[in-house]
């Protein structure tokens, strides 16, 4: 692993400066890849960005940044980036301070900003070697999710074509599904829950898939699959509620249960009783509820432990099951009829039964 501090004057950094939707952000004439697939969009506010600029103009020193040599001789920005873009976009025109932008500086003034030397680390190394520095020393800054930190490992063109779909803003998977996601595009949020999605069906984590697929040249399996999911989950349950159905793991539920027959009208009319029904405490578990029956997705409301008591004391701690008299800590509480047949979580419907008979009964 190799690092080396070096003094780059900015107009050397803006020189061929472009931002394009194909080809992203590079500057250096054309050699640094200012936003590569493991950094997020441009996220500076106005002031930060501002004061970049500031900063420069008043010769006071800014942080150091760093950069990556790639095989083929050009870099990556490793961090750093909206420092960067924040100095190439003022030189380039893109905005003003306080009503001056670049070009109505003097010529001294631009001159004394292009003669700026940017303190700047340059390393070569492993992808891993990198991949562990770059955890580092982003550590005093925002940190980045693991999905970002995936991205540095797995760039390809596969990547670029998937966080078009998934990590940009007001990017398709956006428009199609920031009703049922958590989190953010440009935190790589939307394009890690989709990777999870599709290498779960398979049995694999999200670092097989991206190995298996980061030289492909398009990321057609990936966004078909995500389409596929959002129409099935529009289709069968086609009212939204957004407080109960947001950040559910939609993908997992279509690679189990996607192939079923499901009738939207009586799935609807049975979402209405249990949401109205005082013993589910989870209402965001009916869905998955509907799907396999399983009743612990809606974590049914407990017996009070004076109702337990209560049952207890007339049963004269005997199990009526195996009739045999209990301590009540060796015993639990039961619904007498079951709650999945319209039994309610109250003291007429609580019987106290012994360990072994109460697990013997929910394996029936």
């Amino acid at each position: 692993m190799k690092i080396k501090l070096h003094e780059i004057p900015v107009r050397e950094v803006v020189d061929g400066y472009s931002d394009s939707a194909e080809y992203g952000v590079v500057g250096y004439n054309g050699r640094l890849n200012i936003r590569p697939a493991f950094q997020r969009e441009f996220i500076y506010k106005d002031k930060q960005r501002d004061e970049v600029i500031r900063t420069v103009q008043k010769n006071f020193p800014l942080n150091v940044m760093y950069w990556v040599r790639s095989d083929d001789g050009n870099f990556e920005l490793l961090d750093g980036q909206q420092r960067t873009i924040s100095l190439c976009q003022y030189a380039n025109g893109d905005y003003s301070i306080d009503h001056m932008g670049f070009d109505n500086l003097t010529q001294a003034e631009r001159q004394q900003i292009l003669d700026y030397p940017l303190m700047i680390y340059i390393c070569e190394g492993t992808d891993k070697e990198k991949l562990d520095w770059f955890k580092i020393i982003n550590i005093a800054g925002e940190q980045l999710s693991a999905q970002e930190l995936r991205n540095a490992i797995y760039t390809g063109e596969w990547l670029t074509e998937s966080k078009k779909y998934f990590s940009k803003t007001a990017c398709p998977a956006y428009a199609i599904a920031s009703d049922y996601l958590n989190g953010s595009p440009i935190r790589q949020n939307y394009l890690e829950t989709a990777i999870r999605w599709i290498s779960s069906r398979d049995g694999k984590e999200i670092e097989d898939y991206m190995a298996e697929h980061q030289h492909d040249t398009n990321c057609n399996e990936l966004w078909l699959y995500f389409q596929n999911v959002i129409n099935w989950v529009k289709a069968t349950f086609p009212r939204y509620r957004s407080k109960e159905m947001k950040g559910l793991d939609w993908g997992i539920f279509f690679n189990k249960y996607g192939t079923g027959k499901y009738d939207p009208k009586q799935l609807e009319a049975q979402i209405v009783t249990l949401m109205d029904n005082d013993d589910v405490t989870k209402l965001s578990g009916i869905y998955e509820y509907l799907l396999d029956g399983d009743e612990r997705h809606l974590s049914i409301r407990a017996f009070t432990p004076k109702m337990s008591r209560m049952a207890y004391e007339r049963q004269k701690g005997v199990c009526p099951r195996c009739k045999r008299h209990f301590e009540i800590d060796e015993m639990q509480a039961d619904h007498i009829t079951p709650w999945s047949k319209g039994g309610k979580t109250i003291p007429e419907n609580c019987q106290m039964l012994c360990s072994d008979c109460n697990r013997r009964k929910s394996n029936i």
